[in-house]
């Protein structure tokens, strides 16, 4: 598998992740190639509202409305995330990741741009991995990498993301969405 082969992918944080930066997480790689690999955590919604730091943005969120910390790196500066349908190239202020998967270019007027999305979200900063750091973290067990759905970076359901993605996989992997919080507890 190359590099390149992962953009697009959900890296699902397996058990041994037990630190809080990304403990349960699930990770949609926005990038993947020669200088490393980018991306945003789905399921860490914030309390701070959208239109806290982008107001002309906020009604055009996808609920709850909210701020998603993306990652540890850069939390200062925002990501918007959303799903552009269709196979017309890419609307005006977007760049497409992977399928309808796109970053808007939140400096552009949104009324330009919302008529093409069928969602947004948006994240304060990002997760980083520097070239072959995420390759031996998959390698040391870290992470899980599976094939994402188009509702997924969308979740009505954030805090359950981790849980839905593992348990719709096949196999033995799907067992590990009934892992206990604490497993002493089990």
């Amino acid at each position: 598998m190359t590099r390149s082969d992962l953009t697009g992918q959900l890296l699902v944080a397996t058990p041994l992740l037990s630190g809080p930066t990304f403990r349960r997480t699930v990770v949609l790689l926005l990038d993947h190639g020669h200088d490393g690999a980018m991306g945003v955590v789905l399921n860490r919604p914030m309390t701070v509202e959208v239109a806290a730091v982008l107001p002309a943005w906020q009604p055009h969120t996808t609920a709850p409305g909210v701020l998603f910390q993306g990652g540890p790196v850069e939390q200062d500066s925002a990501l918007g995330l959303v799903a552009a349908p269709g196979d017309a190239g890419e609307p005006v202020g977007v760049r497409r990741i992977s399928g309808a998967l796109g970053l808007v270019d939140l400096d552009v007027e949104p009324l330009s741009v919302v008529s093409g999305l069928a969602g947004l979200r948006v994240f304060a900063g990002y997760a980083g991995w520097s070239l072959g750091q995420l390759e031996a973290e998959i390698a040391e067990g870290s992470w899980y990498v599976v094939a994402g759905e188009a509702r997924d970076p969308f979740s009505a359901d954030p805090a359950s993301l981790w849980r839905e993605v593992l348990r719709r996989q096949r196999g033995e992997l799907a067992y590990v969405a009934t892992y206990p919080e604490d497993p002493v507890q089990n």
